[in-house]
């Protein structure tokens, strides 16, 4: 909650909470990677028989439906109008630009590919930052940028210039521009009027940003000649798989994690996760894994790993969120390293 924590030892209402075991953390990761690290592969499974802006409004309507009715149950204050305003524009730009446009994009570029270029949000973070005078990157940063258009560039660029085994340009601009709109989603739910708890803000975000996927699916014409009946029992396991681990599970463990460990260690799912989705997509989804694709990941991967570790030295003005999985966790921190995370749930 804004003003109330310190994440790095105290719970959401302020309060102290005892070290979690190692076992229990332990776990809490590897359910985060492993969650939000397959929803790109789960995305892929499920448009193969369900359009994609209907599933994955549907899929985010029914998470964030969940979240708020949990949030009334426990009691917490109804969201105001200016609450819903500011979801509305935060799931437009987190969820119909960034997820939205992530799950289109897959019907053309392999889930383990989209996966390492939405891996370039905290770039897009760093370079509107900057842009919006909220701070200028630092020596470090600068270099993890660098890494990150280089790793593009192999991934991209290189395979475009040979004609042959390249990643579908038009696919690959989408998955970039839907990057940039989760970047700008962060920042902007950074500073706008949401509920002060985080599952509340999430779950007005999730239904506010599903309407309009749902709306936007309608408008594209996804519902002519579609029938429930069409959908094939992969697209239907794929669907709950993110209602449930991408949504629930994943959203659940990250934010036990924030307020049990550092909010930099949190974010480490941000350069873990595409590397766990191309690995879940050559083996389960037979996508190439080639020498290219291994040296951009690793390039990518480093350049994330760099903005997020060198964002953190750099003062609290200028602190940025990394890319996440879900809807942007709003809070202030106390401590210049520990910058809250913007939780993405793919």
């Amino acid at each position: 909650m804004p003003g109330e924590t310190d994440f790095g030892e105290t719970t959401f209402s302020g309060h102290k909470s005892r070290k979690p075991s190692t076992g229990l953390l332990i776990g809490a990761f590897a359910a985060l990677y492993l969650a939000w690290g397959g929803t790109y592969l789960a995305i892929r499974i499920g448009i193969e028989s369900i359009p994609p802006l209907l599933m994955v409004g549907a899929r985010y309507v029914i998470a964030g439906a969940i979240l708020y009715a949990w949030s009334r149950m426990h009691g917490e204050p109804l969201p105001t109008r200016v609450h819903w305003r500011s979801a509305a524009i935060a799931g437009a730009l987190l969820l119909l630009g960034g997820n939205g446009a992530l799950a289109w994009a897959e019907q053309r570029v392999p889930s383990g590919l989209a996966a390492l270029l939405i891996a370039t949000t905290p770039f897009w973070m760093a370079l509107l930052a900057w842009w919006l005078k909220l701070g200028r990157p630092n020596a470090g940063v600068a270099v993890g940028l660098a890494l990150g258009f280089l790793g593009m560039l192999v991934l991209v660029g290189f395979g475009v210039f040979r004609g042959r085994g390249a990643v579908d340009p038009v696919g690959a601009v989408v998955l970039l521009l839907a990057s940039l709109s989760w970047a700008a989603g962060a920042l902007y739910g950074r500073r706008a009027k949401l509920p002060a708890s985080v599952l509340d803000s999430t779950a007005v975000q999730m239904l506010a940003g599903g309407g309009l996927l749902i709306v936007a699916g309608i408008l594209r014409g996804e519902l002519l000649g579609f029938s429930l009946g069409a959908v094939t029992v992969r697209s239907w396991i794929a669907f709950i798989y993110l209602v449930v681990f991408g949504g629930i599970v994943g959203m659940t463990a990250f934010l036990w994690i924030m307020r049990t460990t550092t909010p930099s260690r949190a974010s480490t799912y941000a350069y873990v996760n595409p590397v766990v989705a191309v690995i879940l997509g050559w083996a389960y989804a037979g996508e190439a894994l080639t020498a290219r694709t291994l040296i951009a990941a690793a390039i990518i991967v480093a350049g994330v790993a760099m903005v997020i570790s060198f964002r953190d030295r750099q003062p609290q003005k200028a602190q940025i969120p990394p890319s996440g999985k879900g809807c942007a966790v709003r809070a202030t921190s106390t401590s210049s390293s520990d910058s809250v995370p913007a939780a993405r749930t793919s």
